[in-house]
């Protein structure tokens, strides 16, 4: 289960990601649960994600949308985030 301050992240995620690629997507819920579902995957690091710089930011949003195999709910292509939480 997700707590709501990792909620509110991925929402904020989702809102600064749609103003540029809305046309990428069915709806704004589905951008929501491809964070969501790649959070769960790797372990994003939400904030890191958020507070990048556009280049980052996009690189991670976008493969994330282009790698996520919906039905497995995993990351394929060897595609990995730059923002996940390394232990």
């Amino acid at each position: 289960m997700i707590d709501q301050k990792h909620v509110d992240l991925i929402i904020e995620i989702t809102d600064r990601a749609w103003v540029k690629l809305k046309n990428n997507y069915e709806d704004k819920l589905s951008l929501m649960m491809d964070v969501e579902t790649a959070y769960q995957d790797c372990l994003l690091d939400l904030q890191k994600l958020l507070d990048a710089d556009d280049f980052n930011f996009y690189h991670d949003i976008i493969g994330i949308g282009n790698n996520l195999n919906r039905q497995t709910k995993k990351l394929e292509n060897c595609f990995l985030p730059r923002y996940t939480k390394q232990d």
